[in-house]
């Protein structure tokens, strides 16, 4: 970023103080401002350098309301501060509100949703406020501060989901997945091209409400259903049954309401379910009635009693041991996708993208080495074998040097060290659990 671009950034930035505003209003004002930065900084518009800048002059001038002091903080909250502002109380005076514009509060769908709801963009949005002898365009309404559809939940819900659940990690593409080729393949014919042509995937050609992932625990579950919302362009939402009962205890329906709720506000969404045995497992007697209440919410969610026939939300649930699973929720989950061990070609994959990032010296018989001897190995497993490996070199340095050798000092990875990688890693899958996840694969399955 140019020194007169981050000067235009420091204007438009801390131009927030005005004497006609309250303490609260300038807190809430900080944080409209501070939400074009973060987005910047997200979309890797703002240098490391520029940002660094920024927060030093933050820091001295607006201590009292800011946050937090600290960049790396500070700017990985953007949906954080997008929820403080949803939810100030912006009615003190017309200029006030006029002040929130589009160049402050940027591409926050469900915020945009939020304002677009009260009639339109000019009130608050467009940044137009005068009109006809100075008044407000628009009604003279007072903004409203949640979408219509999310006024029934409590702050404190939409907060965790959005703040905690809501996934913001790096973008996952097919190729990050070693193999499991019948499974992508799959996925993208029932899943994703649906999510992209809505108006092609009608009727009987719908794509299905749910799926399930089951396999060997290391196989690369969780990150199909992250590369799903990539590929598709939508909303991730990752949570597993401990986000529903140890947090909320007695308030696990209403936050499951409030999850299917604020999917809908960020269609296309993927709910993604880790370890949905635990969350969905077979109904007994002795079940307490707070995880039958959560089981019976989620059970109407992904049958669609509650949802809309138009709405495009996919959950996506993931689980070791889907024998455990309750038969209902089974049902409603109608796409069952095997996610096996990785074969060869894909173990191959794994050791050589991981090896590519470090220096090694391994031939490619070596590498047919490696693979014919982790017959049984997971993906995780053959990730814990080459960072095993990658402690060779480490191990080969004497004590007394450790503290002054250079990172060019260390020697490459060599075949040997997988040899002695290899008497320590072991498979973490039994053949017994095989036969198991192969046998209800014949039951239940979709497929190979």
């Amino acid at each position: 970023m140019s020194g007169a671009h981050l000067d235009e950034w420091q204007r438009r930035s801390f131009d927030i103080s005005s004497g006609n505003c309250t303490p609260e209003q300038t807190a809430d004002a900080y944080r409209a401002h501070i939400l074009s930065i973060q987005y910047a900084w997200a979309n890797s518009q703002l240098s490391q350098a520029s940002m660094a800048v920024l927060f030093r002059t933050y820091s001295e001038r607006y201590a009292n309301v800011m946050d937090s002091d600290d960049p790396r903080t500070g700017l990985n909250n953007y949906a954080e501060s997008a929820l403080h502002l949803a939810r100030s109380q912006r009615n003190h005076s017309d200029k006030w509100v006029s002040s929130l514009t589009m160049e402050n509060v940027l591409d926050l769908p469900c915020l945009q949703r939020m304002r677009q709801a009260e009639g339109g963009d000019s009130q608050v949005a467009g940044g137009d406020e005068e009109d006809d002898g100075g008044k407000t365009s628009g009604s003279n309404k007072e903004p409203q501060i949640l979408d219509e559809r999310l006024k029934n939940f409590e702050p404190k819900i939409i907060e965790l989901i959005m703040s905690e659940i809501m996934d913001h990690g790096p973008p996952v593409v097919w190729d990050d997945i070693a193999g499991l080729e019948f499974a992508k393949t799959t996925i993208k014919e029932i899943v994703v091209w649906p999510m992209l042509r809505p108006d092609i995937f009608t009727g009987l050609r719908g794509p299905p409400k749910g799926i399930l992932l089951f396999g060997p625990p290391g196989t690369g579950k969780t990150l199909i259903g992250k590369c799903i919302a990539c590929q598709s362009g939508a909303t991730f939402f990752s949570i597993s049954a401990s986000s529903l009962t140890s947090k909320w205890v007695g308030e696990g329906e209403k936050m499951v309401r409030a999850l299917f709720s604020i999917a809908r506000c960020h269609q296309p969404a993927v709910i993604f379910i880790d370890e949905i045995d635990s969350l969905l497992s077979q109904r007994t007697d002795g079940e307490h009635d707070s995880s039958r209440r959560i089981k019976t919410e989620f059970l109407v969610q992904l049958d669609g009693a509650a949802t809309a026939a138009e709405d495009r939300i996919l959950v996506v649930g993931a689980t070791n041991r889907p024998q455990e699973i309750d038969e209902a929720a089974r049902r409603r989950l109608a796409k069952r996708l095997y996610i096996p061990l990785p074969e060869a070609t894909a173990r191959l994959q794994i050791v050589t993208n991981l090896m590519a990032q470090e220096k090694n010296q391994l031939r490619d018989q070596e590498l047919d080495s490696v693979v014919t001897a982790t017959q049984g190995f997971s993906g995780a497993d053959m990730t814990q074998l080459c960072r095993e490996a990658a402690l060779g070199p480490i191990r080969s340095i004497q004590f007394s040097d450790i503290t002054t050798i250079t990172a060019e000092q260390v020697r490459p990875i060599l075949y040997s060290d997988f040899l002695e990688a290899l008497n320590t890693v072991r498979p973490s899958v039994s053949s017994k659990d095989l036969e198991l996840y192969d046998e209800w694969n014949k039951t239940f399955g979709c497929g190979r």
